[in-house]
């Protein structure tokens, strides 16, 4: 499904044209622990959330896919 968080958060990360070293270190996480949110392995809690949203510009509603 296109609007699942990890087709989102890698989306945002390309058009921004950051690595995924740099956005993890932005949000104080290991590579290893934000390449697993892209890979649809885990998820971030309500924290990271906040401050993807802040990064990016953009709403919780967006990353969320609603």
């Amino acid at each position: 499904m296109k609007y699942e968080i990890k087709h989102i958060l890698k989306e945002l990360r390309n058009e921004a044209g950051l690595t995924q070293k740099q956005v993890a270190k932005m949000l104080n996480k290991s590579e290893t622990g934000y390449a697993s949110w892209e890979q649809g392995l885990s998820e971030p809690n309500i924290t990271d959330l906040r401050k993807i949203c802040q990064i990016y510009d953009i709403s919780a509603d967006y990353l969320l896919g609603l």
